[in-house]
């Protein structure tokens, strides 16, 4: 019923977990498209994607990421949180942090981004439109703040 340990033993046998303040050990999860596989359809996704066949259609990948491997090919509007292409992207893009066309790689649509990197020998064909986040947040709250006192001016 008692123990001998001091509190000290007892405290290097059983350290407390900390798992939740250092956030995750293991790799994220990612769901793999492999070379001989071809998804046609709408596809929403709640982990990472990585690409190495084909998908056509929609891809929502709402606060996670899309690799698009050397061998891979995406005909579809895509929302993701950050992407990479080294394959090809026939679509429109939108992305929260980042759009990565890597060396070799092949993007055919308009981007909207707040951050673009378009390596040498990549090749990209569309608009692009770099959004701030933060700015348009405020540039929203400044419209609301605004819009009470037009109306009352109109009174």
């Amino acid at each position: 019923m008692w123990s001998d340990r001091k509190p000290q033993d007892l405290a290097k046998s059983n350290p407390p977990d900390n798992r939740a303040a250092r956030g995750p050990v293991e790799p994220a999860n990612v769901a793999v498209i492999g070379r001989g596989m071809i998804i046609r359809g709408q596809v929403r996704s709640a982990e990472h994607i990585q690409v190495d066949g084909e998908l056509e259609g929609g891809l929502q990948l709402a606060g996670y990421d899309l690799s698009v491997g050397a061998q891979g090919r995406v005909r579809a509007d895509v929302v993701a949180r950050e992407v990479e292409v080294a394959g090809i992207i026939d679509g429109n893009v939108d992305a929260t942090k980042k759009i990565t066309v890597r060396k070799g790689g092949r993007l055919l649509g308009d981007l909207r981004t707040p951050g673009i990197v378009i390596e040498d020998g990549a090749y990209f064909k569309g608009k692009i439109e770099i959004v701030n986040s933060e700015g348009e947040q405020d540039a929203n709250s400044i419209a609301a703040a605004s819009a009470p006192k037009k109306a009352m001016a109109g009174a």
